[in-house]
């Protein structure tokens, strides 16, 4: 009887909370979404299932609490923090060495940004560098996001970290926020990859609203071609230079710059290849697992949680809002020669928002192609949100 009344107590059933069927629902809308309408699949649909995986009661694939606060001569080696954590939390789960060894370590965010150097042409920027400073403009959002996360109580790091959404790049909101504030990873997390799913209806009201259709009618001269020479020595300068500059965003401006070396150079096109595909497609799913196994009831199910969902719509928007602001006094200065929907693409969503750009142009004038113009902010955004981070770290971390 003993025994049948302890199996009894192991049945997962039991121990099941309101807040585990929340996250279970939870979960499967993000599997769903992922499969049905192909939100950012490649994350979403691992963040969902993982998600209803970790709120599974006595499921022990995730043990460990996510944001400890550890003692410091603990936390300056993950070995010791492994340590630690197994001498008060229980053994690792396969979630927790995930978490641990591969996202709070940084390694997953840095590989991905290597990959995307290598799937990043950066040439349309560098054959119109003015077109940079949109990218820089659309980081308005950044801070417009920070500054009301403080006004509605959040702290300095957990505000930086909502605030990074702005600038709709994924790796480095986690990578930001996995630095200064890990409790809130899984909500920042979601909100920045199913946000940047959701850019063709977020951006297109808020550029029409800015923009008259005589403005977004406007064609540009088409881009000169750039040389092997100048694709090669662009990111062995801008890697130099931001990292002198800097020194706090370097690992991620390096790894992006790495990468795209190895794309512009043209004598390692197998490691170029295997970036782009084998390793992008490894650490994206680990990043998928990482960051789902975060998201447990007793973390992800409060109102901070509803807030920063919210304010990454904001943040999306006043980075749109930004970008195609500073287009329109660029077209006032150019004469009328730049289309200020570009500056919209100055969110680093690559290549979707600069998609949303031409597809806008398009219906307002089919003949007018302005895709590769667009690009230039987009991949500006990269650069820009990334630089952010680094001066949030110099100055948080």
């Amino acid at each position: 009887m003993a025994t049948f009344i302890d199996f009894i107590n192991t049945l997962g059933l039991l121990h099941l909370t309101v807040g585990n069927v929340v996250m279970i629902i939870v979960g499967l809308t993000l599997v769903y979404l992922a499969i049905r309408y192909e939100m950012e699949p490649l994350l979403l649909l691992p963040i969902g299932i993982t998600a209803v995986l970790v709120n599974l009661p006595l499921s022990h694939v995730a043990n460990w609490p996510v944001a400890v606060n550890l003692p410091e001569n603990v936390s300056d080696s993950i070995f010791k923090t492994i340590t630690y954590m197994s001498e008060h939390y229980g053994e690792p789960g396969l979630f927790d060495l995930i978490y641990y060894l591969l996202i709070k370590t940084e390694v997953v965010p840095l590989l991905i940004f290597f990959g995307l150097g290598a799937m990043t042409d950066f040439g349309p920027m560098i054959a119109d560098p003015k077109t940079a400073l949109l990218g820089a403009a659309a980081q308005i959002g950044v801070f417009v996001a920070m500054l009301t996360a403080l006004a509605l109580g959040f702290n300095l790091h957990q505000s930086a970290s909502i605030g990074i959404i702005g600038g709709a790049d994924g790796p480095t909101t986690i990578y930001l926020t996995t630095k200064l504030a890990p409790e809130i990873l899984a909500a920042t997390a979601v909100a920045a990859y199913s946000y940047m799913s959701l850019v063709p209806l977020i951006q297109p009201p808020i550029i029409k609203a800015l923009t008259s259709p005589e403005e977004r009618k406007i064609r540009m001269e088409q881009l000169r071609p750039v040389s092997k020479r100048e694709k090669i020595l662009f990111p062995v300068i801008t890697m130099i230079v931001i990292g002198l500059l800097v020194p706090s965003a370097a690992p991620l401006i390096g790894m992006l710059m790495i990468g795209n070396l190895f794309r512009e150079s043209g004598v390692v096109e197998r490691l170029s290849k295997a970036a782009q595909e084998e390793l992008m497609n490894i650490v994206t799913i680990f990043l998928g697992l990482g960051v789902g196994s975060t998201m447990r009831a007793e973390s992800f199910l409060t109102a901070q949680t509803l807030m920063i969902l919210g304010l990454g719509v904001v943040a999306f928007a006043s980075a749109t809002a930004g970008g195609v602001l500073f287009g329109k006094l660029m077209m006032k200065l150019s004469g009328g020669r730049i289309n200020p929907m570009i500056g919209a693409a100055g969110v680093s969503a690559v290549p979707m928002s600069a998609r949303v750009v031409q597809r806008i142009a398009r219906e307002e004038d089919p003949g007018n192609f302005i895709l590769m113009h667009a690009m230039g902010p987009n991949v500006a955004g990269v650069i820009g949100t990334a630089v952010v981070a680094g001066v949030f770290l110099a100055l948080l971390g």
